[in-house]
């Protein structure tokens, strides 16, 4: 259901902007709204659970998206809508950290391997219905709801998380961990600070206000990294392990992450936007469109996940970021091509192939050879970057979009795109050069986490 409505928004947000009005510049803050507070409060809502218990958090968290999904459904305006979308973010946030710290709790043995293996096909299922869901409820205006349908399916949803939650046995850490509430303060600041002007609706990020807003970012992100290591040396509980940036084959892999994912979530909002805007489409033939792309990497990494990386290694990272960007080169010559539309599915099923490919490597190979202690911090890191990639690309390549959309802006994305892919593969190097200090490598390498890539 959270990671569903990264994507079902996408499909309908054409239609949400049609009939509430406001400008087209808006449409990205629908799902960056969503994403940047899910990226920047999943570490604290790991930490809540640890402190607090993950059963109590999880349910928290499903009630606060359920109030927060029936609000976006009867929002009055564009801005009202953007709001409670903010507030369904938080609340994903508390209740994602939660899932694999349940699992563990519940099972023993082989049996907690099944349970998480799990997990896999639910997401696959969740990338795979998510823009296609978007298109038919909004296409088929139930009791005419027309797009507030992609908020009312929580509902149901959310009550039978609800009603199924007392079966949940209750966990929560052996030490009641630090909430590092100034960490999470910095955090948020800096991650607003670098985004926001990215998604401004009026001028550029070159003029004096937006650099000014950058650059305070990064003063605010280099200024958390201190905070960090300080609070690691005095022995506070903090939100990041900081020992995971000991060599640079962790931050490579959280470059990669961004830009990776950047690139899957903001293509498909200029695919989208391609469709309804220009082409005068409807919702239903955007989420059908998608189909081939949601479907290709679910099969993929299926395929990956199961069998090629194991017999191949890292090479099947960078098989799939080859076939995702032929994928995005093929899907720029597809936008030009109005008299074939069948060729746009068709690049978009390469795009996801590659997409499939990728992940399941890209994750094994981020989190094998770290030690037992800082694999939680580093997934959890790995998915807060994973989300705010998705606010990035939803702002940098809609914004490419939308600067000119009447005179080839889907290329241009898509080019902006295959840009940043060469930026991945150059940071998916890295991680397998740069190696740890000699006494890291002395101690024990974490097993790889099988179904994070899922999510």
């Amino acid at each position: 259901m959270n990671l569903l409505d990264t994507t079902i928004v996408q499909v309908a947000a054409p239609r949400m902007h049609a009939e509430l009005g406001g400008p087209i510049s808006a449409v990205p803050w629908l799902t960056s709204a969503y994403t940047l507070p899910f990226a920047v409060l999943l570490l604290t809502g790991a930490r809540l659970g640890d402190r607090a218990g993950r059963r109590r958090m999880f349910r928290i968290g499903v009630a606060g998206f359920l109030l927060a999904s029936l609000a976006c459904a009867c929002a009055p305006a564009l801005g009202v809508l953007i709001a409670f979308r903010a507030v369904q973010g938080a609340a994903a946030a508390l209740i994602v950290p939660q899932t694999i710290g349940l699992i563990k709790a519940m099972f023993r043995g082989d049996e907690t391997a099944r349970a998480l293996g799990s997990i896999g096909p639910v997401m696959g299922l969740a990338a795979v219905c998510g823009p296609v869901l978007g298109g038919v409820l909004t296409h088929a205006d139930l009791f005419g709801s027309s797009w507030r349908a992609v908020f009312l399916v929580n509902v149901p949803l959310s009550l039978a998380v609800l009603a199924l939650a007392p079966f949940l046995a209750e966990d929560r850490a052996p030490r009641r961990p630090g909430l590092d509430p100034a960490g999470t303060a910095l955090a948020v600041l800096a991650t607003g600070l670098i985004v926001l002007p990215l998604l401004r609706s009026d001028g550029g990020v070159t003029d004096g206000s937006a650099l000014a807003s950058l650059g305070a970012g990064l003063a605010v992100a280099a200024a958390f990294a201190v905070q960090q290591r300080r609070g690691t040396r005095r022995g506070r509980g903090t939100l990041v392990e900081t020992s995971l940036f000991t060599s640079a084959r962790f931050p490579a892999a959280l470059v990669s992450s961004a830009l990776f994912f950047g690139v899957s979530t903001g293509l498909t909002l200029v695919v989208v936007l391609h469709l309804q805007v220009t082409s005068s489409a409807d919702a239903l033939t955007s989420g059908l469109t998608l189909l081939p792309c949601s479907a290709g990497m679910a099969a993929a990494s299926w395929c990956a996940g199961a069998h090629l990386v194991r017999r191949y290694g890292s090479a099947v990272l960078a098989a799939g970021l080859a076939v995702m960007a032929a994928g995005v080169a093929a899907t720029a010559g597809a936008f030009d091509a109005a008299d074939h539309p069948a060729l746009l599915p068709c690049a978009l099923a390469v795009v996801g192939i590659g997409q499939g490919l990728f992940t399941p490597a890209f994750f094994t190979a981020a989190l094998h050879p770290l030690r037992p202690q800082e694999i939680g911090s580093a997934a959890g890191l790995l998915n807060a970057v994973q989300q705010l990639g998705a606010t990035l690309g939803v702002a940098v390549l809609g914004r490419v979009y939308l600067a000119s959309a009447a005179g080839g802006g889907a290329q241009r994305a898509c080019w902006a795109s295959l840009a940043a892919l060469a930026v991945v593969a150059a940071a998916g190097r890295l991680m397998h050069t740069a190696g740890r200090p000699v006494a890291a490598e002395s101690e024990p390498a974490a097993e790889p986490l099988g179904t994070t890539h899922a999510r």
